[in-house]
């Protein structure tokens, strides 16, 4: 357990902990591997769909802010494939040249991780419970489709309501944004290159991380305590 978590938090290989934990490097990674399968036993609690609780909650939250109907944010971020096969090189790489796997995610304010796809084709569209639900949307940027589930930014600011609708909406993607920071800070296997060669190892280690974060959020997140204006986001984007 301590190994497990010495390398999901800070990186390090497994031949590090032979001297602390006095495990030999084969066996560290048997026991990670059984510690990252945390999505069979919390998956459907901690990766669940939103319940109609939260919906409302998300739904005050959106209409609070100016965007009735907004249910979180919706991006992606490449973990670097270190040890990418050659053979599978080219089909993982993209604009950074280098081998990526992409993590999708939606997040709400308070950087809680509702939907989670890792892979290299990141889905189009996410619906809560498989669902359209009357006007519900998240905020995206324009790498997404056109489609009514996705409220992009304008690059017209011709007028004063359009430059304030693009301040609030880029104000409001940093949710997202946060949830990636707060992820890759909390564990830093995250920020290093992938060194393993299995995908489906790469995909249980980020959805343990994920896991682990949305357990931290549950357990710290006081809605009581946060505050949030129509002044303090309009001096954020300032």
């Amino acid at each position: 357990m301590t190994a497990t978590l010495r390398m999901l938090s800070y990186g390090a290989t497994a031949d590090q902990y032979a001297e602390i934990c006095r495990m030999g490097e084969s066996t560290t990674f048997e026991c990670m591997k059984k510690f990252y399968q945390l999505e069979r036993l919390f998956g459907e609690e901690y990766l669940r769909a939103p319940t109609l609780a939260d919906l409302r909650r998300l739904l005050a939250r959106g209409e609070q802010r100016g965007f009735p109907g907004m249910l979180g944010s919706i991006s992606c971020m490449h973990w670097e494939w270190k040890n990418c096969p050659s053979g599978w090189v080219g089909a993982y790489s993209g604009l950074e040249g280098r081998p990526t796997i992409i993590l999708e995610v939606v997040a709400s304010y308070d950087t809680w991780v509702w939907h989670a796809f890792f892979g290299n084709s990141p889905t189009v569209v996410f619906h809560v419970n498989g669902k359209r639900y009357n006007n519900d949307y998240y905020l995206a940027d324009e790498i997404y489709p056109r489609y009514s589930t996705f409220v992009k930014t304008t690059s017209n600011l011709a007028t004063q309501s359009r430059k304030l609708f693009s301040k609030k909406h880029e104000s409001y993607r940093k949710d997202e944004e946060r949830c990636f920071g707060i992820l890759q800070y909390r564990w830093a296997i995250l920020r290093h290159g992938a060194r393993m060669y299995k995908r489906s190892t790469l995909r249980s280690i980020m959805m343990t991380g994920i896991i682990l974060h949305n357990m931290i959020v549950e357990d710290e997140f006081v809605e009581d305590k946060f505050v949030e204006s129509v002044e303090e986001d309009l001096m954020l984007v300032a």
